[in-house]
C-alpha cells in the first residue's frame, strides 16, 4: 500500500416504444438530489428508436446519492417484439475491465498485489516475454526479449504491449505466421512496456493475477468482494434460465445499414473467466459500481475501495502518450474508433480521461470505455454525475448508437446543469 499512496503524492504534485420513466431518488446518504426533468432526455433516446436507428436501449444516469433518470425504448428483439425494461441483461464485453481493475487495485491495498513490482513475480507467464522489433525481408517476426519487466501498473493503463487482433495490423500480420510456426511464442508485446499506449489483452492479464494473488476464481472473487457487497445481481460470467429470458439480442448492420437480429448465443458451462471480456450486465447494476467509484469508493455502506486508491484511478497513468483512438482491422466487428474528436485523450486506471470538456457534456477530467457490443459509461467527478447507456449492435463504435450516446449525454448534462 505504501507504493500506491507515494505514487498519488507525486502524481499529485505534477486523468419510444417502450414506456420510460424518472425513478424516485434513493438517498444512499443524509443527502439526497432530485431526478432530473425527464422529456429532454425521454425524447433523446425515443429519436432514435422511432428513427430506426437503433432496435432498443436503456439508459440511466445517477450522483453518488440518487437514481436521477432511467429509461428504456425499443425492443429487446426486433423480431421477438419484445419490449426494453430497465432489468433487460446486455453482453457488456470490455466493460468487464472496470471491475477486473478494481479487483486488482482492492489486492494491492492488501498488499498482495503490487503496482510496480514485474507482474511475473505473481504470474510466471509473465516473466520471460517477448517483444515484436518488426518483420525481416522475407517476412520473419523479428523478437528480443523485452527490456523492462510488465508491471500490474503497465496492464491496467494499457501500455504494457499487448495489443488487440482488432485494432492492431502488426498483431494480425504476427498470429498467421505463428499459426504456421508453432515454434514462435503465442503473443509477444507489440512494443517495449511503458512505451506507448495500445488497447489489448492487458486486463486478462490482470484477472490471472488476481485469481493467483486471491485464491479465488474471477467469477467467485467479484462476486464476493464486488457485485455481491454491492448487490449486483446480475452481473455474472453466466446466466441462469431466469436471466436469460431478460436477454436483449444482438443486431448486425449490414452494409446497407440494415439492423439484422442474431440469435442468442448458447449457453455454455464456463470454467475459465476473463478479466477482458465476456461478462453480462444490467444498467442498474453497472450504474451501481459508477456510483460507488464517484463516491470514493463507498455505496449504502458498502466499500469497495479506499478513496485515495479511486483517486489514483482517475488519474492521467501514461503522461503525454496518446490514448483512446483505435483503426480497426475488422470494419465488420468495429469500426474506427475515436470517441472524442479532437479531445486530447489518456489513461487512468480502468478509465480512459478526456483533458478537455466534452462541448455540451461532461467536463474535463471524466472518466469513460465501453464494451464491443455498444455498451457505454460514464463518470464526471467535476459534475458529480454517472451515466450507463446500453445497447446490442455491431460493429463497435456504430455511428447510429454512438449518435444515441451523445443525445443521451447531452440531455442529462443539460439537466443537471438545470437542476
Amino acid at each position: 500500500m505504501t507504493g500506491l499512496l507515494s505514487r498519488r503524492d507525486a502524481l499529485l504534485q505534477t486523468m419510444g416504444l417502450a414506456a420510460a420513466s424518472v425513478v424516485p431518488a434513493v438517498p444512499v446518504s443524509s443527502r439526497a438530489a432530485a431526478p432530473v426533468r425527464s422529456d429532454s432526455v425521454d425524447s433523446a433516446l425515443q429519436a432514435s428508436v422511432g428513427a430506426g436507428e437503433i432496435p432498443g436501449v436503456v439508459a440511466m444516469a445517477a450522483n453518488e446519492q440518487s437514481v436521477l433518470y432511467e429509461g428504456a425504448f425499443g425492443l429487446r428483439n426486433s423480431a421477438g417484439a419484445v419490449r426494453m425494461s430497465t432489468d433487460t441483461i446486455f453482453r457488456i464485453a470490455s466493460m468487464v475491465k472496470l471491475l477486473t481493475s478494481v479487483a486488482a487495485l482492492q489486492l494491492v491495498e492488501q498488499g498482495k498485489l503490487r503496482l510496480d513490482e514485474p507482474a511475473g513475480n505473481i504470474d510466471a507467464r509473465l516473466t520471460s516475454i517477448e517483444v515484436l522489433a518488426g518483420f525481416d525481408a522475407r517476412g520473419k517476426p523479428q523478437l528480443h526479449p523485452a527490456e523492462t519487466p510488465v508491471t500490474l501498473r503497465h496492464l491496467l493503463s494499457h501500455t504494457s504491449g499487448f495489443s488487440y487482433l482488432l485494432w492492431d495490423p502488426k498483431v494480425a500480420r504476427y498470429l498467421k505466421l505463428a499459426r504456421a510456426d508453432r515454434s514462435l511464442p503465442r503473443m509477444p508485446l507489440m512494443f517495449e512496456p511503458g512505451a506507448r499506449w495500445a488497447y489489448g489483452g492487458s486486463l486478462d492479464r490482470v484477472g490471472r493475477m488476481v485469481e493467483i494473488a486471491s485464491g479465488e476464481p474471477l467469477d467467485g472473487y467479484f462476486r464476493d468482494h464486488i457485485t455481491g457487497p454491492l448487490g449486483m445481481k446480475d452481473t455474472a460470467f453466466s446466466l441462469t434460465e431466469k436471466q436469460r429470458v431478460r436477454q436483449a439480442s444482438l443486431h448486425v448492420r449490414d452494409t446497407n445499414g440494415k439492423l439484422m437480429p442474431q440469435p442468442l448465443e448458447k449457453p455454455t458451462e464456463r470454467k475459465a473467466f476473463s478479466g477482458g471480456g465476456g461478462i453480462y450486465s444490467t444498467a442498474p447494476d453497472y450504474l451501481t459500481l459508477l456510483q460507488a467509484l464517484l463516491n470514493g469508493g463507498r455505496l449504502r455502506g458498502v466499500r469497495i475501495l479506499q478513496p485515495q486508491t479511486v483517486a489514483l484511478m482517475s488519474m492521467n497513468q501514461i503522461g503525454n502518450l496518446e490514448a483512446g483512438i483505435l483503426r480497426t482491422t475488422n470494419p465488420a466487428l468495429s469500426n474506427d474508433v475515436d470517441l472524442f474528436p479532437g479531445t486530447h485523450l489518456r489513461w487512468g486506471f480502468g478509465h480512459m480521461i478526456n483533458l478537455d470538456p466534452v462541448p455540451d457534456g461532461r467536463r474535463a477530467g471524466s472518466l469513460t470505455w465501453a464494451g464491443l457490443l455498444n455498451t457505454y459509461y460514464w463518470i464526471d467527478p467535476t459534475m458529480r454525475v454517472a451515466g450507463v447507456i446500453m445497447m446490442q449492435i455491431l460493429p463497435f463504435a456504430d455511428h447510429e448508437a454512438l449518435k444515441t450516446y451523445r443525445r443521451f449525454e447531452h440531455a442529462i448534462c443539460h439537466a443537471v446543469r438545470q437542476a
